[in-house]
């Protein structure tokens, strides 16, 4: 299996689950609130609401990077002249390649200490770290984009705006 392969597969993965926890997401907190009318609310919504919106968040990371949908900010790099805007290019996928690869690194740092503290949520008692670990794969996931990206500019030359 090639790696742009195996980022399409880890991403279509992370999209699925993202997907499901945004639905699961939205059919909890709309049941919290119409049972609120009758005074029965859902117990623990806000924790399962946190940890699903951390699955939404991680899941869409490595997609919006591939489909370039995040901003852009051009001003002045749209005046440089072609090579210039490569090199710019190549430079900040690189730093973008840097920050998310320790961002994944020091969030599963973070997931392991959990898991070994044995931390639970404070009301429904379920445990941090798997979802913790989601987010760092999702930024891993986002840091394999970024480097098959930064690799193709230098394959193609192309700009990967």
């Amino acid at each position: 299996m090639g790696l742009e392969r195996l980022s399409e597969l880890l991403r279509r993965i992370l999209m699925v689950a993202g997907g499901v926890s945004l639905l699961l997401l939205t059919l909890l907190a709309t049941l919290n609130v119409a049972l609120r009318i009758f005074r029965v609310p859902v117990g623990g919504t806000y924790e399962v609401v946190s940890f699903l919106g951390a699955i939404v968040t991680a899941g869409a990371l490595g997609y919006t990077q591939k489909r370039k949908d995040h901003i852009v900010v051009d001003i002045l790099s749209d005046k440089y002249p072609d090579p210039v805007k490569r090199i710019a290019d190549r430079i900040s996928h690189f730093l973008m390649l840097v920050l998310f690869s320790i961002v994944s690194w020091q969030t599963l740092v973070y997931g392991k200490r959990l898991a070994s503290t044995g931390e639970l949520s404070e009301t429904l008692k379920i445990a941090y770290y798997p979802f913790v670990f989601l987010v760092s794969l999702g930024f891993a996931v986002l840091a394999f984009t970024i480097l098959l990206d930064l690799a193709e500019s230098f394959w193609t030359g192309k700009e990967n705006r």
